[in-house]
């Protein structure tokens, strides 16, 4: 019997709960309790389970299997690395045992080239104004990289023509070897792992099914959106190969600054100044928003820095975010220079200030 990868990588004694040294009964009397307890039937959600321990009684349950299994163990998969002493003459070298517990040995390399391939992600930078970060925008990027051909659609064929499925694989896309205790797998040569074959390949993309092209791509950009958040676009990024799904396309957000205005979160910040008698007095004040404008009452007494909110003014209400509120924190106007009136006037205002007896 050829020798399975998995028998490197599972122990089946421990699957079972039994020691290597356990009896043929013993093992026979832990699967059928574990058979038992994981039973589809028993134990809905337990398939694969249930498939594992069957699939470790199915060795170690045999007599000839359990001792091929405990000598391949026992020998491990680097067996006569060094010497090219493994079973049947053949030599295991570091760079064939990429994917070892894969299943693959490989010896014309990784398996990694070979079937579908997810293609790779990209990503792109996006300039944004200060109100299209608050208010959400549908814009355009630019993005360079594999795309599939336009050509042939992905296949790889010329026009007028398909793809065959591989006569020497039959479309698995890779080929089994015996060799004594091991059973080898590796890329099918005649298709390049592919499963299929291409008599005639795209003229435009010689057989690759992806060409390198310029693209567009629309972008829905959520309101609030903050400088340097990434937002992801599934499947926008560079094409798969072999017929694998496409790569993630991330768009880098760079917000510019507002003269008017910051961020705190969903909330907006602005100042506004007020003369010192408003500031004392009370009044009331019409301040910008991004849109429009909103009026503001001015307390009598307010101080320097003191911050007022208009609610629902700042960044609107996304999904499950409410609306966020704008901040407008109040600076006095102190003059920097007053006529001589002004300042008798404010002379005498600050004799009426002065507690008595202090003057």
């Amino acid at each position: 019997m050829a020798a399975s990868s998995e028998w490197y990588e599972k122990d089946y004694y421990k699957i079972l709960g039994v020691s290597s040294s356990a009896t043929d009964k013993e093992i026979q009397k832990a699967y059928r309790k574990l058979a038992k307890q994981y039973h589809p039937d028993a134990n809905p959600g337990s398939e694969d389970k249930f498939k594992e321990i069957s699939a470790a009684y199915e060795v170690l349950g045999d007599g000839k299997k359990r001792s091929e299994y405990d000598a391949v163990r026992a020998q491990g998969p680097f067996m006569g690395q060094g010497r090219g002493g493994a079973p049947g003459g053949f030599n295991v070298r570091m760079e064939d045992l990429g994917d070892v517990f894969g299943g693959m040995f490989g010896r014309g390399g990784r398996r990694g080239g070979s079937g579908p391939q997810r293609g790779a992600d990209l990503e792109t930078t996006l300039g944004l104004s200060f109100a299209d970060a608050v208010d959400g925008v549908t814009a355009t990027v630019n993005v360079a990289g594999d795309a599939t051909c336009a050509t042939c659609h992905g296949t790889g064929a010329a026009p007028g023509t398909s793809p065959q499925v591989c006569a020497r694989c039959q479309g698995t896309g890779s080929v089994n070897e015996n060799q004594g205790f091991f059973s080898f797998s590796s890329p099918c040569p005649a298709c390049h792992g592919r499963g299929v074959r291409v008599d005639t390949p795209c003229p435009t993309c010689h057989g690759t099914g992806t060409t390198v092209q310029n693209r567009q791509i629309g972008v829905r950009i959520p309101a609030g959106v903050e400088d340097g958040q990434r937002i992801r676009i599934k499947q926008k990024g560079a094409a798969g190969r072999n017929g694998g799904p496409a790569g993630d396309l991330y768009v880098v957000v760079k917000v510019a600054t507002d003269p008017r205005f910051g961020r705190r979160g969903r909330d907006l910040t602005t100042t506004v100044r007020v003369s010192y008698p408003d500031a004392v007095l009370g009044t009331t004040i019409v301040v910008p928003t991004l849109h429009s404008k909103v009026t503001l009452k001015v307390p009598a007494a307010t101080r320097s820095g003191q911050v007022m909110r208009a609610r629902g003014f700042g960044v609107p209400a996304q999904g499950k975010h409410a609306a966020g509120d704008l901040l407008v924190t109040v600076e006095i106007d102190i003059p920097k220079s007053l006529t001589a009136e002004q300042r008798k006037a404010v002379e005498e205002l600050a004799k009426l200030l002065t507690p008595a007896g202090e003057a």
